[in-house]
C-alpha cells in the first residue's frame, strides 16, 4: 500500500527517529536532557540558517511569483486563529481566554514542524522554496490578532492588561522573527563567494542540529502526555482534526498560488502546525487566566507528535496527488 509505505518511510527518517527516541526517554523518565542554553543555541542556529537560505532563494525569485503567496498567507494569518477560536468557543465550550490562547498557538507556527517539513521535502527529492521562511515570520502575527480577539470578546478596555503596542513589540522582539527576517536580509545581500565561505556551517550541519532539537522536543512532548486527562477527549480531537483541515487547505492553497510540490507541502505543514515556543510566552503575559495545561498539551503533546508522525506523510500525499 503506497500510503503505508510513505508512513513507514517517514517514521524511519533519522529526524523522526530522534523525536521518537526523545519521547521514549520522556516516557521512562530518563535522565537524558539537553541543557537549556544548548536548546536555545539549537533554536537560534536553525532559525538563522533557514533565514539565510530563504534570503538566498528570495533574492532569486520573481516578485510576481511571491505576491500571490504573500496575499494568501496574510489572509490565513487571520483566518486560522479565527477558526480555531470559534471551534474552541462554540464546540468545545471553552471560555474566552482559553479559546484565544488556543487560537494564538494554532495561528502561530511550530518551527520544529517547519524544520522537519523542509527536511522531509528535501528527502523526497522535491526541495521547497526557501522563501517560505518569510511566510513563517508573517504568520507569527497571528498571535497578536488572537490576543486582540480575546480583548474584544471579553470587552476589555485599552487601559487593562497588556497594550496593543506592547503586543506588537513582543512579537517583533521575539527571536523567531528577528532571526528569520534578519537572516533573510543577510542571505539576500551575500554574493556567491561570500555564501560559499559560510554555507558549510549553515547547510551541511543543519540536519544534525535538527536531530538534536527534535530529540529534546520528543522529551518535552512526552512530559505533556500526563496532562491528557486534563484536556479531555474534545481537546485530543481538536489537536488532531485542526491540523488535518489546516494542512490540507494549506497544501491546496500553496498549489493554487504556484508553489512546487515540495513548496505546497511545506506550506501545508506550516498551516497545520501549532506554536509551543513564542505563543506560550505571549499568552502567559497577556492571558494569565488561560490554562497552560490546555494550550500546551494540545499544541506540544498532541499536534506536534501527530504532525511529525502522521501529518507530514498525509500532506505530502495530498501535494503529490494535486501535482499529477
Amino acid at each position: 500500500m503506497p500510503g503505508l509505505d510513505l508512513l513507514l518511510s517517514n517514521l524511519l527518517q533519522p529526524i523522526v527517529l530522534a523525536f521518537l527516541l526523545g519521547a521514549i526517554a520522556g516516557f521512562v523518565k530518563s535522565e537524558l536532557e539537553l541543557p537549556e542554553p544548548v536548546i536555545k543555541l539549537l533554536s537560534i542556529y536553525l532559525l538563522f540558517s533557514l533565514g539565510l537560505t530563504g534570503g538566498r532563494e528570495l533574492a532569486k525569485a520573481e516578485i510576481g511569483d511571491v505576491l500571490p503567496l504573500l496575499a494568501a498567507t496574510t489572509v490565513l494569518t487571520f483566518a486560522i486563529p479565527s477558526g480555531a477560536y470559534l471551534v474552541a468557543r462554540r464546540l468545545g465550550g471553552l471560555d474566552v481566554s482559553n479559546s484565544a490562547a488556543l487560537a494564538a498557538h494554532y495561528g502561530s507556527v511550530s518551527t520544529a514542524t517547519f524544520f522537519a517539513s523542509m527536511s522531509f521535502a528535501t528527502a523526497m527529492g522535491a526541495p521547497a522554496e526557501g522563501y517560505l521562511a518569510a511566510m513563517v515570520a508573517l504568520m507569527e502575527f497571528g498571535v497578536i490578532y488572537s490576543l486582540v480577539l480575546a480583548r474584544v470578546a471579553s470587552g476589555r478596555r485599552e487601559g487593562g492588561g497588556v497594550k496593543a503596542a506592547e503586543l506588537v513589540l513582543s512579537v517583533v522582539r521575539g527571536r523567531g522573527i528577528l532571526l528569520l527576517l534578519g537572516g533573510m536580509v543577510i542571505g539576500a545581500i551575500a554574493n556567491d563567494k561570500q555564501w560559499a565561505q559560510i554555507s558549510p556551517f549553515y547547510e551541511s550541519l543543519f540536519r544534525g542540529m535538527l536531530m538534536l532539537f527534535l530529540l529534546e522536543m520528543g522529551i518535552t512532548a512526552a512530559r505533556q502526555i500526563t496532562a491528557f486527562r486534563q484536556v479531555g477527549a474534545f481537546m485530543v480531537a481538536f489537536g488532531v482534526a485542526l491540523p488535518i483541515v489546516h494542512g490540507l487547505a494549506g497544501v491546496a492553497i500553496g498549489h493554487t498560488v504556484g508553489l512546487s510540490t515540495g513548496g505546497a507541502f511545506v506550506f501545508g505543514a506550516i498551516c497545520a502546525s501549532a506554536s509551543f515556543i513564542d505563543a506560550p510566552a505571549a499568552c502567559r503575559a497577556s492571558l494569565p487566566e488561560a490554562n497552560p495545561g490546555i494550550y500546551l498539551t494540545s499544541s506540544l503533546g498532541i499536534t506536534l507528535p501527530f504532525n511529525l508522525l502522521a501529518g507530514l506523510p498525509l500532506y505530502w500525499a495530498f501535494a503529490s496527488w494535486l501535482a499529477r
